[in-house]
């Protein structure tokens, strides 16, 4: 199983009609992707920018996909990043929960600034080493990092058993680990306003294969 994203740009004032033909074309869409055995693909929101996740078979199938939804957002949409342009930036797949009942989706955006990219590689490399071979239950499962010309797009499934409040550490911690992000990069989603006092959207999911 493979996967990957890719990520349309939405032309000038062409936002809402463009997720308005995107959500009509689906219905066929997600019969392409029942039938090329598919599973897990979705389609999120913010500013003008469309990440398309997915779980895939294999990269033919990646590339079909990919050239489907940009047929039907020809009139409204350009491709910003193609499947397979996208390096991964970070990983914690952890132990993937097959039903979906029992996670909630954490996807996220920022924007790296000029010359970030190894940092912003290096600091969740570092992330990675200090996890070293453990699996994790969670609550970060399937979580993936994709850098699409500058623009970081995360994926991420939360395991609902794992919910709480944060405690004051996981606060404090939290709070330092943003704070040195924003060295490298600003926010597009609201996920760290609380840290900031900034105002940003919150990502907004467009279709979901298995919803």
């Amino acid at each position: 199983m493979i996967r990957s994203p890719f990520v349309l740009k939405l032309k000038e004032g062409k936002k809402a009609e463009g997720i308005a033909a995107l959500r009509g074309a689906f219905p066929g869409i997600k019969s392409m992707l029942d039938q090329k055995g598919v599973d897990n693909f979705s389609v999120w929101g913010i500013e003008n920018f469309l990440f398309c996740y997915g779980e895939y078979p294999d990269e033919g199938t990646v590339s079909a996909v990919a050239e489907e939804v940009a047929k039907e957002l020809c009139v409204y949409a350009d491709m910003f990043a193609s499947p397979g342009t996208l390096p991964l930036m970070y990983h914690d797949i952890g132990i993937v929960r097959e039903d979906k009942s029992l996670i909630r989706h954490r996807v996220f955006s920022t924007k790296l600034k000029d010359g970030c990219a190894p940092e912003y590689k290096r600091r969740h490399d570092v992330l990675i080493e200090q996890r070293g071979d453990k699996i994790s239950e969670g609550p970060e499962s399937n979580f993936t990092i994709w850098n699409a010309n500058g623009y970081i797009f995360g994926y991420c499934e939360l395991v609902r058993a794992f919910d709480h409040e944060m405690t004051e550490e996981e606060k404090e911690s939290t709070i330092a680990w943003e704070t040195r992000q924003l060295e490298i990069m600003d926010w597009l989603t609201d996920d760290t306003d609380w840290i900031t006092g900034q105002k940003h959207d919150a990502i907004e999911l467009i279709v979901q294969q298995n919803a």
